[in-house]
């Protein structure tokens, strides 16, 4: 049984940083691309990076570039979301998600397994 289990959200002030944790478990983590996403109350979830296997590819949006840094240690089945300069608008449920096809999707459906969140607040 495949699961993904966020951890690190919490209450930051504006400026401030988070490390989100996201661990693996019930596959060979190391072969697939991992994603980060977010979700606003009322709003649709969106893409904020993602990592291939070998962290030779990261790709932001550009809402989080050059504020935000994934990473991932494949012995410890782990993908990280350092998140530094936060806003009250990076406010969300962020997820964690696996690719098990590496198709290094900016989309929702581009991915087969999720998290169930860790929620970040930024107060202003």
């Amino acid at each position: 049984q495949v699961q993904l289990v966020e951890s690190g959200g919490g209450l930051v002030q504006t400026g401030g940083s988070l490390r989100l944790s996201c661990v693996a478990s019930g596959l060979t983590f190391r072969t697939y691309t991992m994603g980060w996403f977010r979700q606003a109350p009322g709003k649709e979830r969106e893409f904020v990076a993602l990592v291939n296997w070998n962290e030779v590819y990261t790709l932001y949006s550009d809402s989080v570039k050059g504020r935000f840094t994934i990473s991932r240690s494949n012995a410890k089945n782990t993908v990280y979301l350092q998140m530094n300069s936060l806003k009250p608008e990076d406010t969300a449920v962020y997820y964690c998600a696996l690719d098990t096809q590496n198709r290094l999707s900016q989309y929702v459906h581009g991915y087969d397994y999720w998290g169930q969140g860790t929620q970040v607040t930024v107060s202003s």
